[in-house]
C-alpha cells in the first residue's frame, strides 16, 4: 500500500499506467537511463550494486535482467494493446505421486484470443496451497513432503489456475474392494478412494446411525421409545433407516434446527430489527422452511423484497445493512460463496475478481430507499457516538436513483455482472431484479454449488470446499466430479433442499462409522470415514435436556422452548454464548465456533445448565429411580435407560456389571453422607 522507500507499484501489476508512471518518471527519471540503460537504478538495485531494502532480486546474466535492459534501450515504451493471456492451464492435471521425497514438474499454458498457446511456466507465480506436503519452486518444480493432498496455485497475467495433488506414500498389501453403493454419491467418492488407494469405514451401526441422524437432520438426540422402535424393527437395516430419513427431512422438528441455521446467515438479530422485527424475519423463515420452499425462489424473495420490514419480513435485510458496497460483499458471500472484499481498493490479489467488478456490481445496491414506517413514527433501535439511531420499523422501496462512484476513477461505476449467464431477463427492470435473477439463476456456476457444499459441510462436519463458504480458484474442491453431481442433481430437482438431504443422508458414505482402518486412518478430506464432531450450542443445549427430562427454563420464553426456537441472540443464555452461538453481525459460518476450549468445557463438569437439569425434580432420572428401585432386576433395567436416554444404544454385558457396581458404591457413599449429614444437624 504505501510503498518502501518512496517507490510504490500496483499490487500484481493491476494498474499498469500508474506502474509505468513510477518506473519512468518519479524521482527526476532516475530510474530509467535510456542512455547508459546498465546504470538505471531499476537494475542497479536488482543486482545488489547499490544496497537496498530488497537485497539482490537477479543478475547480470539472467534472462530477466536482458528483458528489462533490452525494454530501456528501447524507451520504456507502454503498449497497452499488447496482447494478454485469455486462460491458463496447468499440467499435468491432478498428479499422483506414488511417494513422499520426490519431485514433480509442472508446466503452464497461456491461451491468447487469437487461439496461439505459449508455454509461460518461468514467468508464472506458482505456489503450494498445503506446505505440510508440498513445497514449491518459481520453476514449477514441486518437492512432496509427505503423504497427502495440497492445491498448486497458479498466476499469470490476471489469469489463475489450480490443481491438486495427491502423495501417496507407502501403500503396499493395499488391495481394493468397493462396497455396495446406494446412489451415486458413493460412486463418485469410491472413485477418488480407489484412485487414491485409501479404503473406505464399514457402515456404521443402527446405534450409530439413529443417533447421527436425529441430531444431524433435527438437531435433537432421539429418545428412548424412537431409539427403540428404530432397533427393534424387523425392516432390513437399509430400508429402517431411508424409511426414518424420509420421516425426519421436513418434520417439525427439522424445521426449527433449519430456521435457526437461516436465521445465523439472515443476521436475525433484534440489534438490528428489534425484538418484533427479529421475530417476524424467524416465522418468515420458518414457513419457508416448513413448506420446503425452492431455495432459489427463497434467495430471490430476500434479494427482491420490499415494502414495510415488519409486513414483508425478507425486505429487513436492506434495513440490517444499509451500504451498497457492503450489501455488495454480504450478499455475494451468502449467496455464492464468493468473498469480493478484497477487491475493494485493488485487483483481488490472488482471485480472477477486479476492483472495476466490484463498483459494478455494488452499484445494483444503490437506488435501495429507505423511509420510516409510518405506524411506527418516532420509534428508534440502536445508535451509538458514531452512528445514529435507525428507525425501528422501515419501508424499503425502489428509488430509481442512486450510483456508486469508483474509488480509482471517482467516477459512476456503471451495473454490470462479474460473469455473465445464458438466463437474460428484461433489461427494464429495476436492479435488484435483474441482480435477484442474475444470481439465482440456474445458469450461475456459483448460486447452486455453493449451497449444496454448505449443506454437505453441514452433514460431514467438512466441505467438498472448505471453508465452506470460501469459493476461489485457490481453494478448489477435493472432489470436483462429486461437487459437479450433487449441483446438477440440486438443480435438476427444481433446487429443492429436503431432496438433497434425503440424498446425502441416504448414500452409504455419510453413513461411514467413525471408526479407521490402516488405510484411511490419516485421511480427513476424502469421507472414507465419519467425522467426530462437537456438538454446536444449541443443539448441546437441548440434547442436554432430552437426555435428563428436565424442562428448559429460557428466560423470557415459555417454558420447554428449543434453544433452536429462540428468536434471535437477544434472548441471552450464557451456556449458548459460552459453546459459540454466533452472534449474527455477518453471514460468515466463521461466527459459529464449534472448538474445544477449557471454559466451557468445565461448564460441562459443574456448571449452572448441567446442575440445574439434574437437579430438576421433575426430570427423568428422578422418575426412572422411583420406577427401577423396587424389583429384581432393577438396577440393570435403570442402567439400559440410561444409556438408551444418553448414548442412543443398549449397554454391553460388561458395562451392566459396571453400572451394577457403580450405583453400589453410590448407595454406600449416599448413606455415609446422609449419616454424617444428621450428626452434623444434632451438632447445630
Amino acid at each position: 500500500k504505501d510503498g518502501k522507500n518512496g517507490f510504490k507499484l500496483s499490487l500484481r501489476g493491476y494498474d499498469p499506467l500508474y506502474d509505468h508512471r513510477a518506473l519512468t518518471d518519479d524521482i527526476g527519471a532516475r530510474r530509467f537511463n535510456r542512455a547508459a540503460p546498465d546504470q538505471s537504478l531499476l537494475l542497479l538495485k536488482a543486482v545488489g550494486a547499490i544496497p537496498h531494502v530488497g537485497g539482490v532480486r537477479t543478475t547480470v546474466d539472467s534472462r530477466y535482467y536482458g528483458i528489462i535492459r533490452d525494454w530501456i534501450t528501447q524507451g520504456g515504451r507502454l503498449d497497452l494493446e499488447t496482447r494478454k493471456a485469455s486462460s491458463i492451464e496447468i499440467f499435468p492435471k491432478n498428479p499422483i505421486i506414488p511417494r513422499a521425497g520426490m519431485k514433480q514438474q509442472i508446466s503452464v499454458l497461456a491461451t491468447f484470443p487469437d487461439g496461439s498457446m505459449r508455454d509461460v511456466t518461468r514467468e508464472a507465480f506458482i505456489e503450494s496451497g498445503n506446505i505440510e506436503v508440498i513445497d514449491a519452486d518459481e520453476r514449477g518444480v514441486l518437492t512432496l513432503l509427505r503423504r497427502g493432498e495440497g492445491p498448486v496455485l497458479v498466476r499469470y497475467d490476471g489469469n489463475y489456475a489450480a490443481t491438486t495433488l495427491t502423495v501417496m506414500g507407502d501403500r503396499m498389501g493395499f488391495q481394493w474392494a468397493k462396497p455396495k453403493t446406494q446412489n451415486y454419491i458413493d460412486d463418485l467418492v469410491y472413485d477418488k478412494l480407489e484412485r487414491v488407494k485409501i479404503l473406505p469405514a464399514d457402515i456404521c451401526s443402527d446405534e450409530d446411525f439413529v443417533r447421527r441422524i436425529y441430531i444431524d437432520i433435527t438437531g435433537l438426540p432421539p429418545t428412548v421409545a424412537q431409539v427403540r422402535q428404530f432397533l427393534e424393527s424387523e425392516q432390513p437395516s437399509e430400508q429402517r433407516r431411508n424409511n426414518l430419513i424420509d420421516q425426519l427431512v421436513g418434520s417439525k422438528e427439522y424445521i426449527e434446527h433449519w430456521t435457526n441455521r437461516w436465521a445465523d446467515l439472515l443476521q436475525v438479530n433484534r440489534k438490528f430489527l428489534g425484538e418484533e422485527g427479529a421475530v417476524a424475519l424467524r416465522n418468515w423463515i420458518k414457513q419457508s422452511v416448513a413448506v420446503n420452499k425452492p431455495y432459489n425462489q427463497f434467495a430471490h424473495e430476500v434479494l427482491t423484497a420490499n415494502g414495510s420490514t415488519l409486513d414483508n419480513p425478507p425486505a429487513a435485510y436492506y434495513k440490517i445493512i444499509r451500504d451498497p458496497a457492503t450489501l455488495m460483499e454480504n450478499t455475494t458471500h451468502l449467496f455464492l460463496a464468493v468473498r469480493f472484499n478484497c477487491n475493494k481498493c485493488h485487483d483481488h490479489p490472488f482471485e480472477r475478481w477486479t476492483q472495476d467488478q466490484y463498483y459494478s456490481l455494488a452499484a445494483y445496491f444503490s437506488q435501495i430507499g429507505r423511509k420510516e414506517d409510518a405506524r411506527f413514527m418516532g420509534k428508534k433501535i440502536g445508535g451509538s457516538a458514531v452512528e445514529g439511531a435507525k428507525p425501528l420499523v422501515e419501508v424499503i422501496f425502489n428509488s430509481g436513483a442512486g450510483e456508486v462512484t469508483h474509488l480509482r476513477t471517482n467516477e459512476v461505476a456503471a451495473p454490470s455482472f462479474p460473469y455473465e449467464h445464458q438466463d437474460t431477463v428484461n433489461e427494464e427492470l429495476p436492479r435488484l431484479e435483474k441482480l435477484a435473477h442474475w444470481i439465482t439463476s440456474s445458469d450461475n456456476q456459483y448460486f447452486a454449488s455453493s449451497y449444496v457444499n454448505r449443506l454437505w459441510g453441514y452433514m460431514f462436519g467438512v466441505g467438498i470446499i472448505e471453508p465452506i463458504d470460501d469459493i476461489r480458484a485457490g481453494n478448489p474442491p477435493t472432489n470436483p466430479e462429486l461437487l459437479n453431481a450433487l449441483t446438477n442433481d440440486f438443480v435438476k430437482s427444481g433446487f429443492d433442499v429436503q431432496h438433497m438431504l434425503r440424498t446425502i443422508c441416504k448414500s452409504r458414505v455419510y453413513q461411514h462409522t467413525v471408526d479407521t482402518n490402516q488405510w484411511n486412518a490419516e485421511d480427513e478430506i476424502n469421507y472414507s470415514h465419519a467425522i467426530a464432531r462437537r456438538l454446536p450450542a444449541e443443539v448441546l443445549f437441548d440434547a442436554i435436556h432430552v437426555a435428563t427430562g428436565s424442562t428448559q427454563g429460557i428466560p423470557g420464553v415459555p417454558k420447554g422452548f428449543r434453544a433452536a426456537e429462540l428468536p434471535d441472540v437477544g434472548v441471552k443464555v450464557p451456556f449458548l454464548d459460552d459453546f459459540g452461538r454466533p452472534v449474527r453481525e455477518s453471514a460468515c459460518e466463521c461466527e459459529r465456533s464449534t472448538g474445544l476450549v477449557l471454559g466451557p468445557i468445565m461448564k460441562l463438569v459443574n456448571g449452572p445448565t448441567i446442575a440445574n437439569a439434574l437437579a430438576d425434580p421433575s426430570n427423568a432420572l428422578f422418575r426412572m429411580e422411583q420406577e427401577f428401585k423396587d424389583g429384581e432386576d432393577g438396577d440393570e433395567k435403570l442402567i439400559e435407560e440410561i444409556f438408551l436416554r444418553f448414548l442412543s444404544r443398549y449397554p454391553t454385558d460388561q458395562e451392566i456389571q459396571i453400572g451394577k457396581l457403580a450405583l453400589g458404591e453410590a448407595g454406600s457413599d449416599y448413606l455415609d453422607l446422609r449419616s454424617e449429614l444428621d450428626e452434623l444437624e444434632k451438632d447445630l
